[in-house]
């Protein structure tokens, strides 16, 4: 049975400058070349995918869609028809 890796290769080629820009930078903060990118990664993926996670609102905005969520309209003629399309395609 083979056994499952605990860990993932990422092959990357970089231009010579930027190798030894990165391999300087791992050097000053006393971390290995491999430690250096793998953190320097994960930072960026997370603040990636913070900002794409989340919705940032201006205190007014906010207080309009507590207020929305709280008081909703009613459903206009346009939603009416979607709702009915939506249960007709969805209901056997």
């Amino acid at each position: 049975m083979a056994k499952a890796l605990a860990e993932e290769r990422i092959p990357a080629r970089m231009p010579t400058a930027a190798y030894e820009k990165v391999a300087e930078a791992a050097q000053a903060v006393g971390a290995t070349l491999n430690q250096f990118l793998v953190q320097s990664a994960l930072e960026k993926a997370t603040a990636i995918l913070e900002r794409e996670r989340v919705i940032t609102l201006s205190t007014a905005s906010a207080q309009t869609l507590f207020n929305l969520m709280d008081n909703p309209p009613e459903p206009n003629e346009r939603l009416k028809s979607a709702m009915k399309r939506r249960k007709t395609l969805s209901c056997p």
